[in-house]
């Protein structure tokens, strides 16, 4: 019995129900054995956190080579991050998946949403709003200049497509994301950090690049000195919104970001013409890195620089070639593209061309000013005490009829106007180069319809007013060999000035302090002669220096390079004080005083006169003309009500433009960085 019950209780190891139901059991046990030691090991298995992302992303990881990969072609790898770092970090109190939002669990070989990749300028976006809203910006101000950033790269030449590569550069490909951090002005960790700028850009994408650089004057004094004075990449190109170096805007905005560092050289610079185009918006001009060069700049004394003694007219010649503009030759060379009329042992003859122009200016506006000024005054009080214009009684003359005596001919009138014109186009379109700084300048030149098309206006204006000039000089001297033996030289008719005018200006001074009369006129007064013989003036002076500068190449084949600018100050003064004379001492003297209330006079529009106020303004010619019986031939019916309405709406309207051009000389005289000095 016993040995029954012993064999019931066998188990029956040779039964296959039995191995398989072990080992199952076995395989069960193990699974939950290995979960169990996984759990204790790494408890963050069961939730996507940072812990989870750095157990595996705190070492690099290669990643599969792409099938359509090139054999030489390195596989992607993904970056090490380390968690100190990310501490040290703006981003520190941020999780993972803030920033990765298409990871949604903790696989080796991750599940992805349809959500992009990490979008930073959109994640500050939203960050900004949210700010905005629960009214924190006071607070979290920095996000105000992150956003701006943001915004600046989305449109900069960085954030362009690169093929299959996304984008040119990324945000993260300059600041390092997980532990980037811009460290505080002023303090050691800010060197170190603008230190390594070269190296972030040169190391990543422009290895060519960083090689020229380091070898530069501003790479030496960066790598080797630590001067954080010195350029680095981002002083030129900027930070956010890097723009594509062959096109405008780069080379409209460079010579002001040399200027940063190099202040005094770029004001004179802008005061050149190359700098004053450059600003109002023409890339096609010499630009700092045209002569310096870029990121292999060496110092001006270096052999090797190009614009050293040996380089200076091959560096000069890359523009003017001959091609698009006329040729440099040697005799250039002393031009000096930094001359400046303040610095009399470097640049002499800009220097004494400056202080002659300047010391010209406090004649001309000292005395003219005070006789204008006086001469208001004057007449006003005349006119408040009911004292009229002297009259000479003589006896009317077809009296009861409107006659007017004709002071100029229909060719005078002609010229006079196309003359005005030219001289106010030739002033806007000039001024607004000279200073090129004010702030009026860059609309004016956009009306203008951009530099070239303001050029060309200037330079056709230029050829009417010297056309003018000319014709003008023809006809003078066609009509003195005529009269030949009759011209008198310093006669009444002439505009030669004699000792008349002198004795003439003196009494009118006499006049205006209440010691004399005034004095009585010929056919032309002392201050007609003088606004003639300006002209001639002006015209040697600006038209002469402005054909010099059209045509450089001729003018050096006879004068050094330094004559340029020579010229380039003369010709921009001297314009300043013709436009200044003209819109204050000649409007006055033909429109303003208290007599001729209200402007304008007309008679340069007409060419008659009344005869009250010819006999008034020149009385001796009309003695003369009564005297001798020629009064008759000289009068004319009074100009038609139609000619008469058309004369003061275009007198008003040149009268306007004059004072809207003097506004904006005076402001340009005003706003500072005047040119030369």
């Amino acid at each position: 019995m016993s040995d029954s019950i012993k064999t019931k209780n066998k188990v029956r190891v040779n039964n296959p129900a039995t191995w398989l139901i072990t080992g199952i059991v076995l395989t069960t046990m193990s699974l939950l054995w290995q979960t169990d030691a996984m759990a204790a090991t790494n408890p963050a298995t069961d939730k996507l956190d940072d812990a989870t992302c750095l157990s595996c992303h705190s070492k690099a990881i290669t990643l599969p080579a792409e099938e359509d990969a090139d054999e030489d072609e390195a596989p992607p790898r993904i970056a090490a991050v380390h968690d100190e770092k990310i501490e040290k970090g703006v981003h520190s109190g941020m999780s993972c998946t803030t920033c990765h939002k298409e990871i949604v669990d903790n696989n080796a070989a991750h599940k992805k949403t349809g959500i992009g990749k990490p979008d930073c300028a959109g994640c500050h976006r939203d960050a900004w709003r949210t700010i905005q809203s629960e009214n924190l910006i006071s607070e979290k101000a920095r996000m105000v200049i992150v956003v701006q950033n943001a915004e600046a790269y989305k449109e900069s030449f960085h954030a362009k497509s690169a093929g299959k590569e996304g984008v040119k550069a990324s945000c993260d490909d300059c600041h390092h994301t997980h532990d980037f951090n811009v460290p505080p002005r002023g303090t050691s960790k800010r060197t170190e950090w603008q230190l390594t700028i070269p190296n972030v850009c040169g190391d990543k994408c422009h290895d060519d690049t960083l090689e020229d650089y380091v070898d530069s004057v501003h790479g030496k004094e960066v790598m080797e000195e630590h001067n954080l004075k010195a350029a680095v990449c981002t002083d030129c190109h900027t930070t956010h919104d890097i723009t594509k170096t062959s096109q405008d805007p780069f080379k409209l905005s460079i010579t002001s970001r040399c200027g940063n560092c190099h202040e005094e050289n770029y004001l004179s610079y802008t005061s050149t013409l190359h700098g004053q185009i450059n600003k109002l918006g023409y890339s096609f001009t010499a630009k700092c890195y045209d002569c310096h060069g870029s990121h292999d700049i060496l110092k001006v004394d270096d052999p090797d620089s190009m614009v050293s003694e040996e380089n200076r007219l091959e560096t000069c010649q890359e523009c003017h070639d001959g091609k698009k503009m006329p040729k440099a030759i040697a005799s250039m060379m002393s031009f000096g593209p930094h001359a400046t009329g303040e610095d009399f042992n470097k640049y002499p003859q800009t220097y004494i061309a400056t202080k002659f122009m300047h010391g010209l200016f406090i004649f001309v506006f000292a005395y003219f000013w005070a006789h204008s000024l006086l001469w208001w005054q004057r007449e006003y009080k005349d006119r408040k005490r009911g004292i009229g214009p002297q009259h000479i009684r003589t006896d009317e003359i077809l009296q009861g009829k409107a006659v007017q005596i004709r002071r100029f001919g229909l060719i005078w009138r002609i010229g006079h106007l196309l003359f005005a014109i030219s001289v106010m186009l030739l002033i806007l379109t000039g001024m607004t180069v000279f200073y090129s700084y004010s702030a009026w300048a860059p609309y004016v030149m956009r009306a203008l319809g951009g530099p070239e098309i303001s050029g060309l206006i200037h330079r056709v204006s230029a050829a009417v007013m010297l056309g003018i000039f000319f014709l003008h000089l023809i006809g003078v001297s066609i009509n003195i060999y005529r009269n030949r033996k009759t011209f008198r030289w310093f006669g009444p008719d002439s505009l030669v000035p004699n000792w008349k005018d002198f004795r003439d200006a003196w009494g009118m001074f006499r006049w205006f302090a209440g010691k004399g009369p005034r004095p009585v006129f010929d056919r032309w007064t002392y201050w007609e002669k003088f606004d003639y013989w300006a002209v001639f003036w002006g015209m040697g002076v600006i038209g002469g220096s402005g054909m010099m500068l059209a045509f450089p190449h001729v003018t050096a084949q006879i004068l050094p390079g330094w004559i340029f600018n020579v010229i380039m100050v003369v010709h921009g003064e001297e314009a300043f004080l013709a436009a200044v004379f003209l819109f204050t001492v000649h409007f006055f003297n033909n429109h303003f005083r208290p007599d001729k209330i209200p402007p304008p006079d007309i008679v340069m529009f007409t060419g008659t006169q009344s005869l009250d106020e010819f006999r008034r303004d020149h009385a001796m010619q009309y003695l003369r003309l009564v005297e001798s019986g020629e009064l008759e031939k000289y009068l004319v019916d009074a100009p038609s009500k139609p000619m008469t309405i058309g004369s003061r709406i275009l007198g008003i309207v040149l009268l306007a433009c004059g004072l809207a051009l003097l506004t904006i000389v005076v402001i340009g005289f005003f706003s500072g960085n005047a040119p030369h000095g």
